[in-house]
């Protein structure tokens, strides 16, 4: 397959060569994502010290992939955004284990059962229909070896009302009106692309994301909330960088990450999921 994505909407590659995504996770309060999704993940990846083939599908600038690669795991990283993909591969000039190419997470240019794990950790927010997200859960599942494990992100349902009421965007009736949209269908869009109100995007229930890992052939082996209420804290990034509080803030995420009514309270879930057999 050439190096050519299949059609991505134009505003969510502006969006995403306009944001600096990567420092968002990684620098700050943004790291409580990044810390809770190391942890999800580490927990459930083969723990006996094995070098793992994994594969990062829509993987960005290589965020994830730099600290499972440091790990001592191999990661092959595929992205719709050719910057993300040139980001990536600057990257692995440091990090032998990874490599870089542009790919849609629809259709990749992977053989059968070539991985010992999947992460999906950002197609889904921007794949608004039904048909392709399962497309993707079910190439990444066709892509692992059986018994290995997909880890499937997706925003909330809640994620705009939350972000809203925290940053008092929900005071404006424009962005009212697309909270109800969002609450609604799932369905988000910026139509006049307003500064920090994201992009064409689509938002999950924590039971739709199980149903649409399970109609991909997956085993769901937990729906997990990620940050919790503290994501919408700002006042926390003031006690951020403290060790002791930095522990309270990721305890307190992890006491409601399964509890079912509270984890669409997390901006951000993720489905661990296993391929049969």
């Amino acid at each position: 397959m050439p190096e050519t994505p299949r059609e991505t909407p134009p505003e969510i590659i502006r969006h995403y060569r306009s944001a600096d995504e990567g420092a968002r996770i990684t620098s700050g309060f943004g790291r409580l994502e990044l810390l809770r999704t190391q942890e999800i993940v580490r927990r459930h990846l083969a723990g006996d010290g094995r070098t793992l083939d994994l594969l990062d599908i829509g993987g960005g600038t290589g965020v994830h992939a730099a600290w499972l690669v440091a790990d001592g795991h191999r990661v092959r990283l595929f992205d719709v955004v050719p910057e993300h993909v040139e980001a990536a591969r600057r990257l692995a000039e440091a990090a032998p284990g990874l490599t870089a190419s542009l790919g849609d997470a629809r259709e990749l240019p992977v053989p059968d059962s070539a991985f010992d794990g999947a992460l999906l950790l950002g197609p889904l927010y921007h794949l608004t229909g039904r048909d392709d997200r399962v497309a993707a859960l079910r190439e990444a599942g066709r892509a692992v070896r059986p018994g290995g494990p997909v880890f499937a992100a997706a925003i909330s349902r809640f994620a705009s009302l939350f972000d809203g009421l925290a940053r008092g965007f929900l005071f404006d009736p424009e962005f009212r009106r697309i909270v109800e949209d969002d609450l609604a269908t799932g369905r988000h869009r910026n139509e006049r692309d307003r500064p920090g109100w994201f992009t064409t995007a689509y938002f999950h229930h924590p039971d739709e994301l199980r149903g649409e890992c399970l109609d991909a052939g997956l085993d769901v082996v937990e729906i997990v909330g990620v940050e919790g209420l503290a994501g919408w804290l700002p006042q926390l990034s003031d006690r951020w960088d403290d060790p002791a509080s930095q522990e309270i803030i990721l305890q307190a995420a992890r006491a409601t990450e399964t509890e079912p009514g509270l984890r669409g309270l997390s901006g951000h879930l993720i489905a661990v999921t296993r391929v049969p057999g």
